[in-house]
This record gives structure tokens, sequence and C-alpha cells, in this order.
């Protein structure tokens, strides 16, 4: 599986919440049943400080197992964080411990005025 590209766009201070549907090279679903997922956004590539997290874990990702569904969810509290771009990628795990990228790109965040 290689990586798709994809650029999020986030508005600082609200609520961002997207879902991916994740689908084999015939179409068909990707059934996600037993995995977890984990996403980071950093400033730049090279950064060792995490600007966000994402996983399953802390409840900002949920997957939907045999409908293919990747919901990524951030509150505003945590967007109101984020002050500048960054880069991320996302990438599940199976039960077995295989490790697939299946996302990468850029985060635009877009300034909140009102505060």
């Amino acid at each position: 599986m290689l990586a798709g590209t994809y650029n999020f766009s986030i508005d600082q201070g609200a609520t961002f919440s997207r879902r991916i549907t994740l689908r084999n090279s015939d179409e068909t679903l990707y059934n996600l049943t037993g995995y977890t997922a984990r996403m980071h956004i950093r400033r730049e590539l090279p950064d060792t400080e995490t600007m966000l997290v994402l996983t399953t874990e802390n409840g900002r990702i949920t997957l939907g197992g045999a409908a293919g569904t990747i919901d990524l969810y951030i509150a505003d509290e945590q967007t109101a964080t984020l002050t500048r771009d960054g880069v991320y990628d996302l990438e599940i795990q199976s039960s077995a411990g295989e490790v697939f990228r299946v996302l990468k790109g850029a985060v635009r965040v877009s300034l909140e005025v009102t505060r």
C-alpha cells in the first residue's frame, strides 16, 4: 500500500472532523477490524516535537471496521493550540503488528480572529 497525499485545512479554535474511506486496489472497502491508527502533526518533517497527536487510543481517531472508514476528530480546545502550518502522516497498524502509512501531506492552519 502506497501512501496517498492529501492536504488538510484546519481552522484554529474550531472543531475539526474528517472521514476518510480506505479502499483496496480493486476498490473494495479495506477491512480495518483489529487495526489501530496514529497520526502526528509536526511543524516540519525533521522536528522531534509534535504539534498534535491523534490515535485510536486517545479517541481522536475512530476506525469503522469493515466499512473501511477512518474518522479524525480534534476538539476546538486542541485546534486552538495550533499556531502554524505543519506536516502529517497517518498510519494504521494491524493486530499482527504490520504498519502501513495511508496518507501524508501538509496541514494548513487558518488562524482564529475571534477568541
